[in-house]
């Protein structure tokens, strides 16, 4: 009997065939055809498509009475204590799970940090890193940044930094503001600071440079729809379902990966991502992804290095 993983595999390549827009897609993967490399659009390392994964490190640090799953409908002045404990999974479980899985998938993530959960669990920080993978800042509490003055959001971005830097000796380099959401400040703030790239843009399917203080600044693009807060949570999909979108996209990109640069984003969060059937399922994934020949999975710190460093990457 065939089984689902092997299914999965056949199907996989059946689909990636059946929405190739050129008929050399064949060579194209055995890197034989000239087209994949028309106009220097390919990785400079010779990545056919990059995966980035995301793994958001915020438990511990959420305000009082945070969203969560449970109705929002707590009076005033009372602690909403179960909704407390979901978050507590997210350190507790969460994390420590995902890190197990990374490690058996051979894989290296981008894990963005919010400088108060950081300070509450700093052990579990250092083995984020310990373990090889990248500390990204992610602000130093749940605030909005883009009502903040220039001088309160600059102070907010460089105590987060300080919090990752103090817990793991990892200086960040890269920045995510909550819910995506900076300020016009931002960006000249972050390359004050020393950052080389931020990921709150959702325009492109891969990374791309612009100017800020007239210096170049990366942009490793996140995602909406390869995330686990907007589709289990929000949208309450099946695990089948999350597999199966994430796996549609990745079918697509891989395609188009014949031809121009393509990145793909996956995105979990340390309480949602890091229950076990999300677990399970982010395994099959990205086995699956790893059955595809020039697939490599990258820290967003080495996407951005090798933008910065590629002539030809998109500049905007």
């Amino acid at each position: 009997m065939t089984s689902r993983r092997n299914f999965l595999k056949q199907s996989g390549a059946l689909g990636a065939l059946s929405v190739l827009p050129f008929a050399g897609y064949g060579a194209g993967i055995a890197g034989e055809s000239s087209v994949m490399n028309e106009g220097g659009r390919r990785w400079a390392d010779g990545t056919q498509l990059v995966v980035s994964v995301s793994m958001q490190f915020e438990s511990g640090g959420q305000p009082e009475n945070a969203e969560s799953p449970f109705p929002q409908n707590m009076k005033k002045g009372f602690a909403d204590l179960p909704a407390a404990t979901w978050y507590d999974y997210g350190y507790k479980e969460g994390i420590p799970r995902m890190l197990d899985n990374w490690d058996k998938l051979g894989i290296k993530v981008t894990s963005h940090m919010v400088g108060s959960a950081v300070i509450k669990n700093p052990e579990l920080a250092r083995e984020i890193t310990d373990r090889g993978h990248e500390a990204a800042a992610h602000g130093m509490n749940w605030s909005n940044q883009y009502d903040m003055s220039y001088q309160e959001e600059k102070k907010f971005i460089a105590e987060g930094v300080t919090a990752i830097k103090k817990a793991t000796g990892f200086t960040p380099v890269g920045y995510n503001a909550n819910w995506l959401r900076r300020g016009q400040n931002t960006l000249k703030i972050l390359q004050e600071l020393g950052f080389t790239y931020h990921i709150d843009d959702l325009s492109r399917d891969e990374p791309f440079i612009i100017s800020v203080n007239n210096k170049d600044f990366a942009v490793v693009p996140y995602t909406l729809r390869n995330n686990d807060i907007l589709l289990i949570e929000g949208k309450n999909f099946s695990t089948d379902q999350f597999f199966n979108q994430v796996k549609a996209d990745f079918d697509q990109l891989y395609a188009e990966s014949a031809y121009q640069k393509r990145q793909m984003s996956i995105s979990f969060h340390d309480r949602i991502g890091g229950t076990p059937q999300m677990v399970k399922t982010t395994y099959d994934l990205i086995r699956y992804i790893q059955t595809h020949k020039g697939v490599s999975f990258k820290r967003k710190d080495e996407i951005a290095k090798l933008t910065l460093e590629d002539r030809n990457s998109i500049r905007e």
